[in-house]
């Protein structure tokens, strides 16, 4: 790709693997920052080593350990995440292309995110965990560089947490809310959720996502 093709939260391969774009700072040589979407782990690198790649109905690919596929005929619930591929926020709102949020409510297809995003229903489409029945797996580029024991850990979360133990957060550590300038301890947490003091819930690869959260206080460093 080109320099000046690239945005911010563009799917794109790297290493034949899916990244998603979370930066671009053209003054630097690598000027292109990707999480990995199967582990949020950071690179940095050039426009000219990625591969543009838009997601699209039953595409499945790998969020943090875990398998999800693209259905744009599914309705929404509370608890089900969603991938914005068309954002359009209202002023009050924080999102942009390709954000995975979690549904808190529903109305008349509209949803509401435990971010307190309101997401219209023609902005989004449900992610539903694992394959589903004609499904496209897009997590790797070339599918035949990958071993079946790469495979089996890239969608194990309980692998991943033990690869992440330094990274992962813990009940006590305390993050700003970039986004709304909220700071928050974290008071609760399940396998890939944790629970902020004020009740908001969030996935645990938002936080590992800068331009979302910044941690303040790690809880076991004054143990």
């Amino acid at each position: 790709m080109k320099l000046f093709q690239v945005r911010k939260g563009q799917f794109v391969y790297f290493n034949n693997e899916l990244h998603k774009v979370y930066s671009v700072k053209p003054m630097f040589k690598k000027s292109v920052h990707l999480y990995r979407l199967k582990d949020m782990q950071q690179v940095l690198t050039k426009a000219n080593d990625i591969q543009l790649y838009k997601p699209k109905h039953n595409d499945s690919f790998i969020f943090y350990g875990k398998r999800y596929t693209i259905d744009k005929d599914t309705k929404p619930k509370p608890g089900d995440y969603i991938l914005i591929i068309k954002p359009a926020p209202d002023f009050l709102d924080h999102y942009s292309l390709n954000e995975i949020e979690k549904v808190d409510n529903v109305e008349d297809g509209n949803v509401v995110t435990t971010r307190d995003n309101g997401v219209k229903h023609s902005e989004y489409v449900v992610m539903v965990p694992d394959n589903l029945e004609g499904s496209q797996d897009i997590a790797y580029n070339d599918k035949s560089l990958v071993t079946d024991i790469q495979r089996q850990e890239d969608e194990s979360p309980r692998i991943l947490a033990e690869k992440d133990n330094a990274l992962k957060p813990v009940v006590g550590d305390i993050y700003v809310d970039n986004q709304t300038n909220t700071k928050a301890m974290i008071i609760a947490m399940t396998e890939n959720e944790i629970v902020f003091g004020h009740g908001q819930r969030v996935h645990v690869a938002e936080l590992l996502n800068e331009d979302n959260y910044t941690l303040v206080y790690r809880f076991e460093e004054d143990l």
